[in-house]
């Protein structure tokens, strides 16, 4: 069965609560996609694009899944409006309740309309490397060839651009397992 990696952020509370709880319950959800087997810790991270927002609460979840790759995607965007994000509304890197994006897909590099697997934009992004870094060090990207830890050893990084966060509501997600 494949493993995933699944990135997961948010910076508006949802009808499960703050950002940290609206992920604990949107990682309880992705059970119904497969079977989360590992998870990293949250951290808060600067917006990326339009600046004028709350910071996000960003992590990453290891997903096995039977699940094609076509029919995993359908079945985050389908989880994300039941946490009220309506991915037409708003502006784009704009406030959410919640975003899920495939980062990886076994070893597989997909590029369909609609589909960009990894995720385009994973090698910049230090709210989705810090966290891949955190469960999947060793993990080989499919077109760059290098592992999550290297990238993220060559990414620039601000003080306060990505800070772990504790959370009660996460606790007790990893706890329930």
């Amino acid at each position: 069965m494949p493993t995933t990696y699944i990135g997961m952020g948010g910076n508006l509370a949802s009808w499960a609560g703050a950002p940290e709880a609206t992920l604990a319950a949107a990682a309880r959800r992705l059970d119904s996609l497969g079977r989360v087997v590992r998870r990293s810790s949250l951290y808060s991270t600067a917006p990326v694009g339009f600046a004028e927002q709350p910071r996000f609460v960003n992590a990453v979840v290891a997903l096995e899944t039977e699940l094609a790759p076509r029919e995993l995607l359908k079945g985050l965007l389908a989880i994300e409006p039941e946490f009220g994000r309506e991915r037409t509304a708003g502006l784009q890197n704009g406030p959410r309740t919640l975003d899920l994006d495939i980062l990886l897909y076994g070893d597989l590099t997909i590029s369909e309309p609609g589909l960009e697997i990894p995720h385009p934009r994973l090698a910049e992004r230090a709210f989705v490397l810090i966290p891949l870094n955190e469960i999947a060090p060793q993990a080989v990207v499919p077109g760059l060839a290098k592992t999550v830890q290297r990238l993220l050893s060559s990414l620039r990084l601000d003080s306060d651009a990505v800070i772990p966060v504790k959370s009660e509501e996460w606790t007790q997600y990893e706890d329930a397992e």
